[in-house]
């Protein structure tokens, strides 16, 4: 069992307000605990051939008024027999959707395999968005990072970088520039869907930064409210590097973008030398809005590329 699987009453709470529904069968069953991380609905389109192979085992379902239907709409042998294709395979809870009222054969089969079945008002879809985007964060892939994550100029970004460099103290002066701290040494970092990441403090350091020759900083008793976020999504990594590592292994001027792989999603990268008398917090800045500029379609570097080939044809 993974070790953020959750229960059938834990879920229906999350939603007992916002789904408004009723758990109507199998109760017995409610600390049963599951680990998928998919929403499905038992949909086939118009041809109900196979209708019920488009569910999948030990996932949520979501039976809605075409769902019933389809299970109503028959012979009480084959309406038995659609009931116990759904209960074969498993799911840890059944949802009816579109207001839909449970038939009595799926109520019994559900109580006697004391499988959770809860009753909401509000439509198939609707339901499926809700519960997709909750599980889909809830069970999505996660890893730890070391660095400060903040919110600078709206972006969500996570400054990374070699020991001894002054990560924390440059979050502390970003900070005082009216920026926003999300987590410092340690960020959580979920992948929600297909191409985002979300970035949270772990709840031990939550407002904290530690900075050197100081001490832990509580931010938000220190700045206030609007200094601290709960979570970001993360859109750039500031790496700091020494002078030496960055002439050893970075081009002063690359031809591509910068990306670093997180949880199997490439993020934009930018590599900043770290030496005396260089204003970090305004290199980050202005990082985060050309990044900002980047992710509205508009780039400097290729833009300089097609003025430098528009000069050498009319030098020719």
């Amino acid at each position: 069992m993974k070790p953020n699987a959750i229960s059938a009453d834990v879920l229906f709470e999350a939603f007992r307000d916002r789904l408004q529904w009723q758990w109507v069968a199998g109760l017995g069953a409610s600390e049963r605990r599951f680990d998928e991380v998919a929403v499905r609905a038992a949909r086939s389109g118009a041809d109900l051939v196979g209708y019920l192979n488009y569910i999948h085992p030990y996932r949520v379902q979501i039976l809605g008024e075409r769902e019933i239907a389809y299970i109503t709409n028959a012979t009480e042998e084959d309406s038995t027999r659609r009931i116990q294709r759904i209960v074969t395979l498993e799911p840890p809870v059944l949802v009816l959707a579109d207001g839909q009222v449970a038939p009595p054969g799926l109520l019994r089969m559900c109580e006697e395999a004391q499988i959770p079945m809860f009753a909401a008002q509000g439509s198939s879809a609707f339901v499926i968005d809700v519960l997709r985007a909750y599980l889909s964060k809830h069970f999505a892939d996660r890893v730890s990072m070391h660095g400060v994550f903040m919110d600078i100029l709206g972006l969500g970004v996570l400054i990374t970088g070699e020991s001894g460099l002054g990560k924390s103290e440059l979050g502390l002066e970003l900070i005082s520039r009216g920026n926003g701290l999300v987590a410092d040494d340690s960020v959580d970092l979920y992948r929600i869907n297909q191409a985002t990441i979300e970035g949270r403090c772990p709840d031990l350091l939550q407002n904290l930064l530690e900075v050197r020759g100081i001490g832990l900083l509580d931010i938000r008793a220190i700045f206030g409210e609007t200094a601290v976020r709960r979570k970001m999504r993360l859109k750039l990594i500031v790496h700091l590097v020494r002078k030496e590592t960055l002439e050893r292994e970075y081009e002063r001027m690359p031809h591509e973008p910068l990306t670093q792989d997180v949880i199997g999603i490439p993020v934009r990268k930018v590599v900043i030398q770290v030496v005396a008398g260089r204003n970090i917090a305004v290199l980050v800045e202005a990082a985060v809005r050309n990044t900002i500029l980047q992710l509205r379609g508009i780039d400097t570097y290729a833009d300089f590329v097609e003025r430098q080939r528009r000069a050498m044809e009319q030098g020719q």
